[in-house]
Parts: structure tokens; sequence; C-alpha cells
């Protein structure tokens, strides 16, 4: 559950990060309130939804899909035998 919930946030935050990250490369300090205008603040926003709502789609399309039916979890001589897909 907790990647479902971590993937998209990284994707969003990754704008973020190359914004930093080109500040800090042009030697500038990225954490200065004059280098985070409204402008700015609003692009990197807009690029993180896109990228996030994007990575959710691709991964959705692209994710490995188990074909067959389910088996539920049972005992068997006394053992939990797992789920599984056959």
């Amino acid at each position: 559950m907790l990647r479902v919930l971590l993937e998209p946030a990284l994707f969003f935050l990754a704008p973020f990060a190359l914004y930093i990250l080109a500040l800090w490369l042009r030697r500038i300090a990225p954490f200065a309130v004059e280098r985070w205008t409204q402008s700015v603040v609003a692009s990197l926003i807009l690029a993180g939804l896109a990228t996030a709502v994007l990575s959710v789609f691709v991964f959705g399309i692209f994710a490995d899909r188990s074909t067959g039916a389910y088996v539920p979890a049972r005992i068997e001589n006394g053992r939990i035998v797992p789920g599984q897909l056959h």
C-alpha cells in the first residue's frame, strides 16, 4: 500500500528536486525566497501533477498482469498454503 502512495508522490516531487539541483549547479542559493516566485512554484506544481498522473497511467498500462484462476490460502496438513494464481 505504501508503494501505491509513494511512487506518485516521488514523481510529483521530481520537478522540485530538478529545480533545486539546477539552482545548486549554477551556484545559486536554492532555498532563497526570491528564487521561489509564484510563477515558478505554479509551474513546478503543474509539471509535478502532470508527471505523477502520467506515471500512474504508464505503470497501469505496462504492469504485469497475471491471468488464471486465484486459489485462496488454505490449510493443508496443519500448514498454511498461501494463495496463488493458477
